[in-house]
């Protein structure tokens, strides 16, 4: 059957059929959006930190006392914690991956250059690689002389003199792409820094889209703050044993202090994730509610019209129409609606994308899921009016020579 009369009939029906495109348009704008919200969001649940995930645990501490002397305070915590039993390595930081704790720096080639490309610095006592589990690919551990303090008190200016960095690969990659960052110079803040390392994979305390999830720098910086965090390497089966030891390890030492947050690393990441879990879960329920209504809106549509053409269509079936003929004739309908709707849908979802990039830092939406969008639209478009398509094949010649 030709389009022609498909078209013709339409036009009959403008406004219905306007309401039922502009339906399946917002459905494609919204729907495209949201898929790619969720396997965004998906990705992130799965990706790797870089660190022994099931050989971490973490307990931070505050200290109440302010004229302590933090260094001297994490050092002989840090050697009261190495020594419990199980216990692999100890560490103080002041960062992990999906804490929250975010320290970014613009690092650039030049001295106060204006173009710097953003990471996080994650500073701590010596050990803290081996306690992490991070694998160097390249390059050297820091040396026990490299170390110096933060300098939290004014402003962090540690990192106006920290002689030396491990960066990860994919930094690595961005700031000397082709080249061998070993022995490179770079400027974390007012002075140059040597970089002695690179480790596989590291990833932020915060998640980021791409390659810039992974932009993180290590410095030999020793925290020196009241506020700290303290991470042990021991195996999967006595994290609980050690958690517990270690809570009762710093209190004895000194119980001037707050003790938070005593969890593994696997909790640590659950709890970080906690909010995508939920928003994936209301993502999916939103769309499938979309599509569910947009499938009964064209189902319907598709029975009333079915209903008001039954003369019609024995009159074609009396001159010769098949079946099939009538069943393909609601079938090129339905294609014709649901392609003009996806066609302005396309367009309503870059528009929607560009908004959720300006305010929320989405990703831009990839044109593969406006095929798929488009494609699961149409397939939808197809099942929901093959029910009324049948009925209305099912409609005898005889019905022409009814009364109307």
């Amino acid at each position: 059957m030709s389009l022609p009369p498909v078209i013709a009939s339409l036009t009959r029906h403008k406004l219905t059929a306007l309401l039922l495109v502009i339906q399946v348009s917002l459905t494609c704008a919204i729907v495209c959006n949201v898929a790619f919200m969720i396997v965004n969001r998906t990705s992130q649940l799965r990706q790797l930190s870089g660190v022994a995930e099931d050989e971490l645990v973490m307990i931070e501490s505050t200290d109440l006392d302010q004229n302590a002397q933090p260094l001297v305070r994490h050092k002989a915590d840090v050697a009261a914690l190495s020594a419990i039993t199980g216990v692999k390595s100890a560490a103080a930081v002041d960062a992990l991956p999906f804490n929250g704790n975010d320290w970014s720096n613009g690092i650039s080639l030049v001295p106060s250059a204006t173009a710097k490309i953003t990471a996080t610095a994650f500073n701590g006592t010596p050990g803290e690689l081996a306690t992490l589990g991070l694998r160097l690919i390249e390059g050297r551990d820091f040396q026990p002389n490299e170390y110096i303090p933060v300098d939290t008190a004014h402003d962090w200016a540690g990192i106006d003199h920290v002689p030396a960095t491990i960066v990860t690969r994919a930094l690595a990659d961005q700031l000397f792409p082709g080249q061998e960052p070993l022995g490179k110079t770079i400027y974390p803040g007012n002075g140059p820094v040597r970089i002695v390392g690179v480790v596989d994979h590291l990833v932020r305390p915060h998640a980021h889209d791409g390659a810039q999830n992974d932009y993180a720098t290590l410095f030999p910086l020793l925290p020196d703050g009241n506020d700290i965090t303290y991470v042990m390497r021991t195996s999967p089966q006595d994290r609980d044993r050690v958690l517990k030891e270690a809570t009762d390890v710093l209190n004895r030492l000194d119980d001037n202090r707050i003790l938070r947050h005593p969890q593994t690393f696997t909790q640590l990441r659950a709890d970080y994730f906690h909010r995508s879990r939920t928003m994936i879960s209301l993502l999916i329920a939103a769309a499938g509610g979309l599509l569910l209504v947009t499938a009964l809106g064209i189902a319907g549509l598709a029975s009333f019209w079915v209903q008001q053409r039954r003369r019609s269509i024995g009159i074609r079936r009396a001159i010769g129409a098949t079946r099939h003929d009538i069943l393909r004739y609601f079938q090129n309908e339905n294609f014709l609606i649901v392609g003009a709707g996806v066609v302005l849908g396309s367009l309503l979802a870059y528009a929607l994308n560009l908004a959720l990039m300006q305010h929320y830092e989405q990703p831009h939406l990839p044109p593969l899921y406006l095929g798929v969008g488009a494609l699961s639209l149409w397939l939808l478009g197809q099942l929901a009016v093959l029910g009324p398509a049948l009925r209305a094949a099912a409609v005898p010649p005889v019905v022409a020579t009814r009364a109307t």
